[in-house]
C-alpha cells in the first residue's frame, strides 16, 4: 500500500512537472500588446551594420552611395518612364502669387494631382516640396499645407486643420508669400486618392506586397519623382529645392533628402526617434495601420531611422521635436539627435544640423516654430 502511495505521487510530481514545462514552452508563443514575446531579445539583434557609426566604412561618400542604394532597393518600386506631361486643371490668383491645381504622371502607373503655388517675380525660383500628415484624417492630403479652393466643406476641413496644427496658416501659402515655388501632392488614399477608412490602411499594405510592392515605397518614390518634377520646371532653380514635413511628413521629409540628392535643404517636424525608443509597449507605432505608410521591408536590421536620415549630409537638416509630443518619447528623440549629430560633425558640418526640442509643446507646427524654420530655409535656399 506504502509503495502504491509513493508511485502515485511520484506520478503527480511527474504530471505537474510535465504540465509546467508544457506552461514554459507556450509561453515562448505569447505576445505582448502588439509585441512578440521575444521582442527584447530581437532589439539586441539590431545592430545596424550599414550605419556609418558602425565603423565598417572608412570613406563617406562611398558609404553613403551605398546606403541610398540599399534603401532605393527597399522601396520595391521600379523607376519610372513616362514624362511627366502636367496639365493645368484649375487655377486662382493669390495676388503676389499663383495657386494651381495640376494633373501629372508620377509614376508609370499613377496619374495623380498636386496644388502648386507659384511667385509672380521673375525667376528662377527656390522652390519648398511639402509633405503632408497622417493624422487620421483622409478627406484631405496637399490641402493641409497648400489652401484648397472651389469646394467650401474642404476649404472648412482643410483650414479646421490648419487651426489645430499650424496656428490657423497654411504652411504653403506662406511660404510662396516668401518667394517659394511650393507643391504638395496627396499620398495613396489621402484628398482627391481616396479618402479611405483608417481600417482599409493594413489590407491595402498587404495588397501592395502581394503586388509585389510596397505601399511605404510608393509613398517614398512618388515624393522623389515630386522632388524631379519640380526641378523640371523652367521657373525653378533646381540647386535650390528644399523639403518640409510635418508629422508623417517630417517622415517623409528626412527619407527624401536620404534619397534624393536633388535635396538641397530640410526641414523635419515631429518625426524623429530610434527604434530603440520607438518600438516599446505603448509607443503609436506598434498600433499597425499607419505605420504601415512607414515600414520599408528589412531596412531596421541595416540602419537605424537616424542612420538613415544621415544618408542627406553634410546637406542643411532641421530637425523638430515637441517635448510634449505623446508620439515620440523624449529619449528616443534626445538619442536620436545625438546619432545625427555624430555623423555631421564627422563630415565637419554640424553647423548645418539643427536639432531642438520645444519643451512646452506637443505634437504640432506652431507659429513660434515656423517663425524659426523659415528664415532658417531662406539661409540655405536664397543666395
Amino acid at each position: 500500500m506504502r509503495g502504491k502511495r509513493k508511485i502515485l505521487f511520484m506520478l503527480a510530481i511527474l504530471t505537474a512537472t510535465q504540465a509546467n514545462a508544457a506552461d514554459d514552452w507556450q509561453k515562448q508563443g505569447v505576445v505582448e500588446g502588439n509585441l512578440p514575446a521575444s521582442w527584447q531579445q530581437m532589439k539586441t539583434q539590431m545592430q545596424y551594420p550599414d550605419s556609418w557609426l558602425s565603423g565598417h566604412y572608412s570613406d563617406f561618400k562611398s558609404w553613403q552611395q551605398h546606403a541610398r542604394q540599399e534603401f532605393r532597393q527597399a522601396l520595391l518600386t521600379p523607376d519610372a518612364t513616362k514624362p511627366f506631361d502636367e496639365q493645368i486643371i484649375a487655377s486662382e490668383d493669390r495676388g503676389s502669387y499663383t495657386a494651381k491645381k495640376l494633373a501629372l504622371n508620377i509614376t508609370d502607373d499613377n496619374r495623380i494631382s498636386a496644388l502648386m503655388l507659384t511667385p509672380k517675380t521673375p525667376g528662377p525660383h527656390p522652390a519648398i516640396v511639402l509633405l503632408h500628415d497622417h493624422g487620421s484624417k483622409f478627406d484631405i492630403g496637399k490641402e493641409k499645407l497648400i489652401r484648397p479652393w472651389g469646394n467650401a466643406e474642404q476649404l472648412a476641413s482643410a483650414q479646421a486643420w490648419a487651426d489645430k496644427f499650424f496656428s490657423g496658416r497654411f504652411i504653403g501659402d506662406e511660404l510662396a508669400k516668401r518667394g517659394y515655388v511650393v507643391i504638395a501632392i496627396d499620398s495613396p488614399g489621402w484628398g482627391d486618392r481616396g479618402p479611405m477608412v483608417y481600417e482599409q490602411q493594413q489590407a491595402l499594405a498587404s495588397n501592395y506586397f502581394n503586388l509585389g510592392r510596397s505601399l511605404a515605397g510608393e509613398v517614398a518614390y512618388e515624393d522623389m519623382r515630386t522632388v524631379d518634377f519640380v526641378a523640371s520646371l523652367k521657373g525653378v532653380d533646381s540647386k535650390r529645392i528644399g523639403v518640409l514635413g510635418f508629422s508623417m511628413g517630417g517622415f517623409r521629409a528626412w527619407q527624401l533628402a536620404a534619397l534624393s540628392g536633388k535635396v538641397a535643404a530640410t526641414a523635419v517636424i515631429s518625426w524623429f526617434g530610434t527604434y530603440d525608443g520607438l518600438m516599446t509597449p505603448g509607443n503609436n507605432v506598434l498600433r499597425g495601420q499607419s505605420a504601415f505608410y512607414m515600414l520599408h521591408p528589412g531596412m531596421p536590421a541595416k540602419m537605424d531611422i537616424p542612420d538613415i536620415a544621415s544618408i542627406a549630409a553634410p546637406k542643411p537638416m532641421l530637425i523638430f521635436s515637441g517635448g510634449q509630443d505623446k508620439l515620440f518619447p523624449a529619449k528616443a528623440v534626445s538619442d536620436a539627435f545625438a546619432k545625427v549629430h555624430k555623423v555631421w560633425a564627422s563630415q565637419k558640418a554640424d553647423d548645418m544640423l539643427v536639432t531642438k526640442s520645444w519643451p512646452e509643446l506637443g505634437h504640432v507646427f506652431y507659429r513660434q516654430q515656423q517663425e524659426e524654420v523659415f528664415p532658417w530655409l531662406d539661409k540655405w535656399l536664397k543666395p
